[in-house]
């Protein structure tokens, strides 16, 4: 490993969140490089997820900064952004050990550290429990803060929508944190994703309006320091998301710059104070600081031990065909020979499913629902019951969730579904 004071310096001095608060918002910035750099170099030896953490450095650092952590609950949805959270969090020293036996967990566990509020191994989980625990924090009586970070395509998930509909109706004081980075595993996708995508491209666009909104920020931050809520919301106005989100129950905010440290501790600091249910819409780039992962984020999701050194070499070597690869070559073949099969994935139309080529040649046999698996199954038995030969290709972790779909809506009725099961 690397001589952690000479290549760290601000970092090597960091072995919990407490030390983290000691420092300077000014060391901040210089901070994230180094957790950038760190992360980096452990994955390339250890092998895990990469691109993901890359995006939630600043987020990751902020919240930490600004909240009392593990007093105030923080919950990572889609563990594969929670490397940055395990190096601030006592963990930095044993990263090399993520996915080695006797190692530590590549996602949030419970067992492991006092920070992780929830084990996490799949995804859209984090409101349910964060509701749970804010509605525990105020009959606890001690002002126990609760934040659920919600990325990577996870929203869409109908548990996500089934919590955010009951968060809004108990108006419980939690804040979610949307990290909207166009990324699940694949490129998002669905109804929501666009409406997103447009809103943010507008905002980013009007350079005017977002100095404008940095100095709200600060306006509001000093009424606040005086005692005055203000009243005006942190929010662009658009019928399009704002009142989407404000008809579920929800106070929206944003969105606002991911990477940028000083205006995330500016914003989280506002809305810890503000009381009722939150969102905050945080725009982040997957693979951000790294070229390579920001170049190709789906294929800098998850990598093997790596040199960092000779990035084209591993590239090339990576991308030799495999089993997936064969899987969507056969589909593509009883396509050309069967007009009603119909292909369907939950968001990996490329990893697992092999589904790339099939999607560009048989676009109208293609459907990739999203992180939505129950739908994905139920989907394909409506499908069946058209008259149509569904095909489901899915990881076998992720078909866990949709069981029930599977027994009552395929099973016991007899429908010729193909499941193709990695």
């Amino acid at each position: 490993m690397k001589d952690e004071s000479e290549f760290y310096p601000i970092l090597s001095k960091i072995d919990n969140p407490k030390d983290l608060r000691s420092l300077s918002e000014k060391k901040l910035s210089k901070l994230c490089l180094e957790i950038r750099d760190f992360l980096l170099y452990s994955v390339s030896k250890s092998s895990g997820h990469l691109a993901s953490g890359l995006g939630v450095i600043e987020l990751t650092v902020a919240l930490h900064y600004v909240y009392d952590t593990p007093f105030d609950r923080l919950i990572w949805d889609t563990g594969h952004q929670s490397y940055p959270h395990k190096i601030l969090t006592g963990r930095r020293k044993k990263m090399h050990t993520i996915r080695k036996k006797d190692g530590i967990h590549p996602f949030p566990w419970r067992e492991e550290s006092q920070y992780d509020v929830l084990s996490v191994g799949h995804s859209s989980t984090s409101i349910s429990v964060g509701l749970g625990l804010s509605i525990a924090a105020r009959m606890e009586g001690k002002n126990r803060k609760t934040v659920c970070v919600i990325g990577d395509g996870a929203i869409t998930a109908g548990i996500a929508f089934e919590a955010i509909n009951h968060v809004g109706s108990v108006k419980e004081d939690l804040l979610i944190i949307l990290n909207d980075n166009k990324m699940s595993i694949s490129n998002n996708i669905g109804a929501l994703h666009e409406t997103l995508s447009e809103y943010t491209e507008n905002y980013l666009k009007n350079r005017s309006f977002r100095r404008e909104k940095d100095s709200w920020i600060m306006r509001s931050l000093n009424s606040i320091h005086q005692g005055d809520l203000p009243k005006k919301d942190l929010s662009y106005q658009s019928r399009d998301v704002n009142d989407f989100f404000r008809s579920l129950g929800l106070q929206y905010f944003g969105p606002t710059d991911g990477h940028d440290i000083r205006n995330l501790i500016q914003t989280i600091k506002f809305l810890k104070v503000r009381e009722g249910p939150k969102l905050l819409h945080v725009i982040t780039k997957k693979g951000n600081g790294y070229f390579p992962a920001e170049r190709d984020p789906i294929f800098w999701h998850c990598v093997p031990p790596f040199d960092t050194k000779d990035v084209c070499s591993f590239e090339k070597r990576r991308k030799k065909k495999t089993f997936s690869d064969l899987f969507g070559r056969w589909l593509c073949k009883e396509a050309s020979m069967d007009p009603k099969l119909i292909a369907i994935t939950p968001a990996m139309k490329k990893e697992g499913s092999g589904m790339k080529e099939f999607c560009k040649i048989y676009p109208g046999q293609f459907f990739d629902v999203a992180i939505s698996e129950q739908h994905a199954i139920t989907f394909a038995a409506g499908l069946a019951i058209g008259g149509h030969h569904p095909v489901v290709s899915m990881y076998s972790t992720f078909l866990q969730r949709a069981y029930d779909q599977v027994i009552h809506d395929v099973a016991m009725q007899k429908l010729p579904i193909l499941f193709a099961i990695d």
